[in-house]
């Protein structure tokens, strides 16, 4: 869905008419003639010159610098990102995944296998990290292959004039990425490309996660990670991430070196369905809610569900460790995803800035006690994290400029004490 105020495709290569005599321009020559002329001209001369000033520019570019438009309306092409998706209020509704297959013993194609399956995510994404982590809880990196895309967007057709979409790309070769404005210097030794039996004849030519979606013929118009590729068909399985954990849970077990976690058990599925229904609408969407809201009334009312629903976190985790009990679950790798980048992204970029994270006594050490069981730094990668918010979105921050605190990763590696807190058995179905 395409907003009301998006602007058309650049077409500044065309013949440009002779500027007219418009209003503002008789008001301009007026004022440099009262410049010249009356007490008033340091003023005016002032106005003038800032406002020139600006024009020019935002006119300078170097050859870094693209044409990227950053409200360009995606009619010609179809592709849109999330910035694009929302309501005549200005209120930011996200789409539903387009591949829902599920893969088991009992499906008639996509059945478990080892090597035959493989992940694309970004670090940076808390939908894909999610999935990234219950990949390595269960020990499954030998059985499902991993790909990591750079962390900034890019043009994903930048050849075309007409087509303005921004989305993942991969790390190619050597050379630093800018954003799609063309600032900033970005490179990152830690992505990982596509396999040379990813099950496409020409992989080289995949550039970008929109690629991947070309080749399976859908017409799907967001390309988004996680996915799930399958090398045998050639096709996207699943990209949808609440179904991903799931299934990376329970359907590879034979493969995995830790058969035996469960992240999902049966006696608490019941209450993470539950969690998750507001959970979700209130944290892990509510801080895109919050931030790619284009009104006013759109953001206080993502504000309020957000802290309204932080508030109820910190009542359930101020009496048990995790949010079904002692157990840890799905629902508390969900939520994690979006605490970690809370204080680090979503204060400043998304303008969640009525309380951090670390204001909240039990999430606060919720955070560093789920960020230490996962891995640390083997899962959560805040150079990417930090560096995707901050230079992907241009209508957001057009100069890509990436703050330098508050430093969450040092305070996750402190000492927790939540081992103390004291245990509530989840109910039993």
């Amino acid at each position: 869905t395409t907003h009301d105020t998006a602007k058309q495709p650049d077409r500044s290569h065309r013949k440009q008419r002779a500027p007219q005599h418009t209003t503002a321009t008789i008001r301009s020559s007026k004022l440099l003639a009262l410049a010249c002329t009356t007490s008033l001209g340091r003023f005016a001369r002032g106005l003038l010159q800032s406002s020139s000033t600006r024009a020019a520019l935002r006119k300078q570019q170097s050859p870094r610098h693209s044409s990227f438009s950053p409200t360009s309306s995606t009619i010609m092409t179809g592709a849109q990102s999330a910035l694009e998706e929302g309501d005549k209020e200005g209120r930011f509704v996200r789409t539903a995944a387009t591949f829902r297959e599920w893969i088991s013993e009992e499906h008639a194609t996509f059945k478990p296998e080892a090597g035959r399956y493989h992940l694309v995510i970004s670090w940076a994404c808390p939908w894909a990290n999610r999935v990234a982590a219950v990949r390595k809880l269960k020990g499954l990196e030998e059985a499902i292959g991993l790909s990591v895309v750079a962390p900034t967007w890019q043009r994903t057709r930048p050849d075309d004039p007409e087509d303005q979409h921004a989305g993942w790309a991969f790390q190619v070769g050597e050379a630093p990425l800018a954003s799609p404005t063309g600032y900033g210097s970005f490179h990152f030794d830690d992505c990982v490309g596509l396999p040379e039996d990813f099950g496409l004849d020409d992989v080289a030519a995949i550039k970008t996660v929109r690629d991947i979606y070309a080749a399976t013929g859908t017409a799907a118009t967001k390309f988004t990670v996680p996915l799930l590729w399958d090398k045998k068909t050639g096709t996207i399985v699943n990209n949808e991430s609440s179904e991903l954990i799931v299934m990376l849970n329970e359907a590879f077990n034979k493969f995995a070196k830790h058969p035996d976690l469960d992240l999902n058990p049966s006696s608490t599925r019941a209450l993470q369905e539950e969690l998750n229904s507001w959970i979700y609408t209130g944290i892990n969407n509510g801080v895109y809610r919050a931030g790619f809201a284009k009104s006013q009334l759109a953001h206080d009312e993502a504000i309020a569900d957000l802290y309204e629903s932080l508030d109820k976190v910190e009542a359930i985790l101020a009496k048990q460790r995790y949010l079904c009990g002692d157990t840890f679950t799905l629902a508390d790798i969900r939520l994690f995803m979006t605490l970690v980048r809370f204080d680090e992204v979503y204060v400043v970029y998304f303008k969640t800035n009525k309380k951090q994270i670390a204001e909240y006594p039990a999430i606060h050490q919720y955070c560093r006690d789920v960020y230490q069981l996962l891995g640390g730094s083997e899962v959560i990668n805040m150079p990417h994290i930090k560096t995707h918010y901050f230079t992907s979105h241009p209508t957001l921050n057009y100069y890509a400029i990436i703050p330098h605190g508050p430093g969450v990763v040092e305070d996750l590696k402190l000492p927790h004490d939540r081992a103390a807190t004291p245990a509530k058995k989840a109910a039993t179905n």
